[in-house]
């Protein structure tokens, strides 16, 4: 029940749908504001000095999806320029393929889908920036994207694979 009281809501109270919901964050997404709106949001938490601002954290974790289950050939016209040639004959095939998803294999793991990059706030917890990259990009590779030039100052706290040249 906790859930509800962040937004205030009691036991009563009434609430949309999950498909409700699912549609409003697909309308967000098309419409590409979900990056405006978490930066709006950002900016109001770090007015009312929420960001303390005394070190940063970089982490990155695996967004597991339904992991495809397509033959050699299938992959490779999925995966094709003509894909759209296949959506046409059965459309209703479209929303139920991940075409951008990807395979990767971490402490002897694998994984399919997606992974969020964050950088937050070491005192705060609160997240800062984010990416999402396909599951075979390295934890690393985002990390110019993440980080902004006020943090070259502050402490970044990081695991391994973080490592290597400093940067610039």
């Amino acid at each position: 029940m906790s859930f509800r009281n962040f937004p205030g809501l009691s036991s009563g109270d009434k609430v949309s749908d999950a498909r409700t919901i699912w549609l409003f964050k697909e309308n967000l997404t098309q419409k590409a504001t979900v990056e405006d709106l978490f930066e709006q949001s950002s900016g109001y938490l770090d007015s009312l000095g929420l960001f303390v601002n005394q070190g940063q954290r970089m982490d990155a974790s695996f967004v597991e999806v339904p992991r495809q289950r397509n033959t050699k050939k299938g992959n490779s016209q999925i995966k094709s320029v003509e894909s759209e040639a296949l959506w046409n004959e059965n459309p209703w095939k479209k929303p139920q393929k991940d075409i951008d998803g990807r395979w990767t294999e971490k402490n002897n793991e694998t994984h399919y889908g997606y992974k969020d990059h964050i950088r937050g706030d070491t005192k705060g917890k609160l997240i800062k920036t984010c990416q999402v990259t396909d599951a075979s990009v390295h934890d690393s590779q985002p990390m110019e994207d993440l980080l902004e030039d006020s943090d070259k100052e502050e402490v970044l706290h990081a695991d391994s694979d973080y490592s290597g040249e400093p940067m610039a």
